[in-house]
């Protein structure tokens, strides 16, 4: 029921001309639309039409066209001198989005219209919003967020990618991604803390933000700086030395990644008090991430076949005798190597461009781990090559080959440690803490030698002799004993799950212990088959001297399904860096 005084645009009765309006005062004392008029002339007031009426407070929307309308912004320039600076950057200055939080409604025209004005793919965005929660039961709050690329002062992106397909604009600060170079390998969305870059699948590279330069050399304001009805985003020009005191003091925004490691250069701003609890409406919310099986391919075997090289060098140089046959030892890890290096060309979006994998050897660690692989690889193949060479038919010049594969051998094994060490940096270099350098050292080194002294022991006790070596018994002891505290290390970061805090650790646990459960037990339980069960039936003599070339080859095809699954997990169960998001 609605007993009020309602005022309603008059519609034209028929035959009226058109455009004939004006207000009329319409008194009901009954339920609206029954009909029952005090003016015989007036219309039926609709329950809508009332609704509407009554519920007329301007919403942002509104009073912005409703300026437009009335003429108080007719000049495009009113709009702009608010919007951007009307200078261009000094020298330690560069430009930044300014967002404020307490116009930021959460409405998306600002993601609507980035996407449309640089003709994104569907499920493409460049830009986003979030929401903040938190407060105290009696007083709870809620902050909703728009973020973009940061054009951070020190961009991890740029400094890790290994195409050197970013630049930053040395007046402006902009923060460009150049399409041309990308060959997307992805890597700078590792880096990301806020997760800005943004992988197209459909063009095979990495595209984002760029604070749409083109409209800001012409004097215009971004796309979503434009849209905004409340202004809640402008441009502004900010001192290199306040982001970095900022970075300092931790100063950024509640519940977004720290901003000491690059500097973001957006300022937040709110006259409110914001609740210290504040946190991201998804940070409850668990789920496994992107698995990049190229990646798990490659890193598996890589560190398979480098294992394999420097264990069966470094116990040849210990013992004096080689670890089986020295051909057949070269070949195997030579023939695990160039799986590995052609896996990893099938995570590259376009990888007829591989060999731009080299071009960013200054700051990314990606760019290292291409090249200390790549030289591995030939020079195993090479070692190879003189192997086979010095056990052929005499010829002249074959005592000088012989003499140069030892020193093959040894720089094909220290560009395989480096190779291995380069793949360490290159997850510790994004700073997330599931992969700090203790966590992925232990997990990749700890792969390099079970795996090698698997593939070592296949290569020894096929055809081997009856009795162990000290060779052949070093090795089932370095596998028992790294299988061992691998398992032992990673089974302790599964006791996370009980803590009483949400901390990045805890996540990886409840995923592993969650969604990749399946996979969590099969990866122990192949583990402990192949790394403990077998090593000590070896080692105890429970296995024939006919068998044990199969036990070998079992225990080996054992360990390499359970590393590549720990390689699984350790790509699934890594929560992303992100800005805050919505609830899922």
């Amino acid at each position: 029921m609605m007993d009020a005084s309602v005022r309603l645009p008059l519609v034209s009765p028929p035959g009226a001309q058109c455009g004939c309006s004006d207000e009329r005062e319409v008194k009901s004392d009954k339920s609206v639309g029954s009909g029952s008029r005090s003016d015989k002339h007036a219309l039926p007031v609709l329950p809508v039409a009332a609704l509407l009426d009554v519920q007329k407070t301007l919403t942002a929307v509104d009073r912005f066209s409703e300026r437009h309308h009335t003429g108080e912004l007719a000049e495009r320039n009113k709009i702009y001198r608010d919007l951007i600076p009307l200078e261009r950057p000094k020298p330690g200055q560069q430009y930044a989005f300014q967002v404020d939080l307490d116009a930021c409604t959460g409405c998306k025209a600002c993601v609507a219209a980035c996407h449309s004005l640089n003709g994104l793919d569907e499920s493409e965005l460049w830009r986003t919003t979030g929401v903040l929660h938190g407060g105290l039961p009696d007083v709870p709050a809620q902050q909703t967020v728009t973020s973009s690329c940061h054009h951070c002062l020190s961009p991890a992106c740029m400094h890790g990618c290994p195409t050197r397909a970013y630049e930053k604009d040395p007046v402006t600060g902009i923060v460009r991604h150049l399409d041309d170079q990308c060959f997307g390998c992805r890597y700078c969305t590792l880096m990301c803390p806020y997760d800005a870059p943004k992988y197209n699948h459909r063009l095979g590279i990495v595209r984002k933000c760029d604070m749409c330069s083109h409209r800001l050399e012409d004097h215009e304001a971004p796309a979503c700086v434009d849209a905004c009805p409340n202004r809640a985003i402008s441009i502004e020009i900010v001192d290199h030395e306040t982001m970095i005191r900022n970075g300092d003091a931790n100063a950024f925004l509640p519940g977004a990644p720290t901003p000491e490691h690059t500097l973001p250069s957006t300022v937040y701003r709110s006259d409110k008090r914001l609740p210290a609890n504040l946190l991201p409406a998804d940070f409850y919310s668990t789920r496994p991430e992107h698995s990049h099986p190229p990646l798990v391919v490659m890193l598996t075997l890589t560190q398979l076949a480098v294992g394999a090289f420097v264990l069966g060098l470094s116990l040849e140089r210990i013992t004096g005798a080689p670890i089986g046959a020295p051909l057949a030892q070269a070949c195997f890890a030579c023939l695990w190597a160039l799986l590995a290096l052609g896996a990893s060309v099938f995570h590259l979006g376009r990888p007829w461009l591989f060999y731009r994998a080299v071009l960013g050897l200054r700051t990314s660690w990606l760019s290292r781990e291409a090249l200390a692989f790549g030289l591995f690889a030939q020079l195993a193949l090479l070692y190879a090559a003189l192997v086979a060479l010095s056990l052929g038919p005499h010829f002249v010049g074959q005592s000088l080959l012989a003499r140069s594969a030892p020193t093959v051998q040894e720089l094909a094994a220290a560009a395989g440690l480096v190779g291995v060490l380069c793949s360490v940096m290159v997850y510790t270099a994004t700073r997330r803490a599931q992969w700090s350098g203790t966590q992925v050292s232990v997990k990749f080194l700890g792969t390099t030698l079970a795996l090698g002294a698997a593939a070592l022991l296949v290569v020894s006790l096929w055809n081997g002799p009856q009795e162990y070596d000290r060779g052949t018994l070093a090795l089932l002891w370095l596998e028992l004993l790294a299988s061992g505290f691998k398992l032992a290390f990673e089974a302790n970061h599964l006791a996370h799950a009980r803590n009483l805090q949400l901390t990045i650790h805890k996540r990886v646990a409840i995923v592993m212990l969650d969604e990749l459960r399946s996979a969590t037990m099969l990866r122990f339980l192949l583990g402990a088959a192949g790394g403990l069960m077998i090593p000590i039936l070896l080692l105890n003599h429970g296995v024939s001297i006919g068998t044990r070339g199969i036990f070998a080859t079992l225990m080996f095809s054992m360990l390499l399904a359970s590393e590549s699954l720990e390689r699984y997990l350790f790509f699934r169960a890594a929560p992303a860096s992100r800005m805050p998001g919505n609830l899922r």
